[in-house]
């Protein structure tokens, strides 16, 4: 057993609330840009003592509606600035806000909310209130139904709620958010669920808080006051919202986008300091530079870019870059590095990385190109990070050390336990399943990962995705998969073999990829996956990354045989949770025949 503990915890005091930030923002730096809100394709400007007007007025509306302290408020919709308005004016109401996650199909959204008992929910769209009247026969204890988007009858939520609390004198909202304590529950976030149903994470204001100072302590440069950070992923995953809390409190301007499509056109207009994002983001962004560098013929000199990127990263952690690695770095630094931060908006000196492993070898290019991806590690049952790498202390292929005040320990057969602040307190009415997570103050997480000398985390695997084939063999599938999905043309994969005379997987392809390589391979430009499936030039591809995985493994764990499937896993379908993780008993599910069809 291995165990670590981050010095200092951040002091949060037991009087506290994530709602006194704004108001002692709006008193001392009344006149700074908090927000940059997009409307009808413009960043408008949104000043502290704004923010905080339009904070008080909403809460007032919640108070007026008869919300009482402890009541919970379901919020489903995307990421905007009027989420984190809510956010916050649900707090300062005594509330405990419930994030649904606007995908969320009905039968989802009535569990949450039951579950939940909430009194309230907050839609975005017309389409999400269809959604809602579904199962709002069901649901006993809502009350009310506010929608953002102006609804056919009546205002959109904001103005109405600002109406309804007109005439309460600003004492009694005051009254009501100062009586806010540190141990009251902030928000229930619902679990992915990638097996069973979502449960009900509840998270305190000081877990949210030690969460907050911890990490604003970890990164002061990229979280530093003035500078400026876009979110994109949604704010119903907990990942995004502690990264917005943690702009507010460090007075980092902050902005929202919803739409990915538009991703590249908003990160040139806003023009952020800093980016949040899960691996697949990156791997987006490094496959699509290198996908245009090829289609214009310059293939060869972004392939000779990134070998240098990687080299030079490394070189870093050696402690020393030779002269003539400098001079090569200087010069794909003015040919291709530059193009690659200005697709980031041409300002970003950093990014943050978590939700799922970003490999070293993207890391590495990233950072080498001039742009450091601080790769974390946490649960929604931490509060987000308990592990990330940090300005100063960083070593890539890990996520990094424990936030302030947070342990880590490697159980005897290597699961990840943590303790500190950061951590929950139980799942929202599930004894059973609490006293299983949590064993004398220490979260069971459920990941494996080895604990170096110095303190740094790595993950290798998840304990209960652990396949042991039939000769007896453990394997741990996240590291091969990973590896796989690192090429271009995959965009998903699933290793199989529990049980199994050996190892093989299941591959998806990426469709914003595949039409290149249909070009570069002669393919017939309307072929589609299903069709060309077992094309061998296809098979070439993948079976390149799959020896590239099967490199760091030992035989036995290798990946045998493959199958490329005729299309994506989705959210959809079931397949992949919202923040794309997989659910693995359902693709084995849906995909059984090729299952067997790989050991027959």
């Amino acid at each position: 057993m291995r165990e670590y503990t981050a010095p200092s915890p951040p002091e949060v005091a037991d009087d506290e609330n994530l709602t006194d930030v704004i108001w002692a923002n709006a008193e001392r730096f009344g006149d700074n840009i908090s927000f940059r809100r997009l409307v009808d394709g413009t960043w408008l400007d949104v000043t502290a003592k704004e923010f905080t007007a339009e904070v008080l007025a909403v809460a007032k509306g919640l108070m007026a509606a008869g919300i009482s302290p402890g009541d919970r408020v379901g919020l489903l919709a995307r990421t905007r600035y009027e989420w984190t308005l809510l956010d916050f004016a649900i707090w300062a109401a005594g509330g405990a806000t419930v994030p649904i996650y606007e995908t969320s199909a009905s039968d989802q959204i009535h569990w949450i909310l039951s579950d939940a008992g909430a009194k309230a929910v907050i839609v975005e769209t017309d389409e999400h209130r269809l959604r809602l009247a579904e199962v709002r026969g069901e649901l006993a204890e809502l009350e009310h139904v506010w929608q953002i988007e102006a609804p056919a009858e009546g205002k959109p939520a904001v103005e109405a709620l600002s109406d309804l609390g007109g005439d309460m004198a600003d004492s009694e909202l005051h009254a009501r958010r100062e009586a806010v304590r540190a141990d009251d529950t902030a928000t229930l976030v619902y679990t992915s669920g990638t097996t069973g149903r979502p449960k009900g994470v509840a998270l305190t204001h000081r877990n949210l808080l030690a969460e907050v100072r911890a990490c604003l302590r970890a990164m002061p440069q990229v979280l530093r006051e003035g500078n400026s950070l876009l979110v994109f992923l949604p704010l119903a995953h907990v990942f995004a919202r502690a990264i917005s809390l943690m702009a507010v409190h460090g007075r980092v301007t902050l902005g929202h986008t919803p739409d990915p499509t538009t991703l590249l056109d908003d990160l040139a207009a806003f023009r952020p300091s800093s980016v949040v994002a899960v691996p697949r983001v990156f791997e987006k962004v490094y496959n699509s530079s290198k996908l245009k560098a090829h289609s214009a013929g310059k293939g060869k000199i972004f392939d000779a870019a990134e070998r240098t990127a990687i080299a030079y990263s490394e070189a870093l952690d050696a402690g020393s870059v030779p002269l003539p690695l400098r001079v090569k770095h200087a010069l794909f630094d003015k040919l291709v590095y530059g193009k690659l931060r200005d697709a980031l908006g041409g300002r970003c000196i950093g990014a943050v990385s978590g939700g799922a492993p970003l490999g070293g070898r993207l890391a590495h290019f990233f950072r080498g190109a001039g742009i450091t991806v601080y790769e974390g590690y946490g649960l929604t049952e931490t509060s987000a990070a308990a592990c990330v790498n940090t300005e100063r202390d960083i070593k890539i292929g890990t996520v990094g050390k424990p936030v302030a005040g947070t342990s880590v320990r490697i159980a005897d057969d290597g699961e990840v336990l943590l303790a500190g602040d950061v951590v929950f307190s139980g799942y929202w009415k599930n004894e059973e399943a609490t006293s299983q997570a949590l064993e004398a103050g220490w979260f069971h997480t459920g990941d494996l990962g080895e604990l170096d000398d110095e303190g740094f985390l790595k993950i290798t695997g998840r304990k209960k995705e652990i396949i042991v084939t039939a000769g007896g063999k453990n394997v741990a599938p996240a590291r091969l998969e990973d590896t796989v999905k690192a090429t271009p043309l995959v965009s998903q994969a699933m290793v199989v073999g529990d049980q199994r005379p050996y190892v093989a997987a299941l591959v998806t392809v990426d469709e914003e990829f595949f039409g290149t390589w249909k070009e570069r391979n002669g393919k017939r430009p309307e072929a589609t996956v299903a069709e060309l499936a077992d094309d061998p030039d296809l098979r070439a591809t993948v079976q390149r990354a799959v020896d590239e995985a099967n490199g760091h493994v030992s035989q036995a764990e290798a990946i045998r045989k493959f199958t490329v499937l005729p299309e994506d896993f989705t959210e959809a379908a079931g397949e992949i949770t919202p923040s794309l993780k997989l659910k693995r008993d359902v693709v084995a599910a849906h995909y059984a025949d090729a299952v067997e069809r790989l050991y027959g």
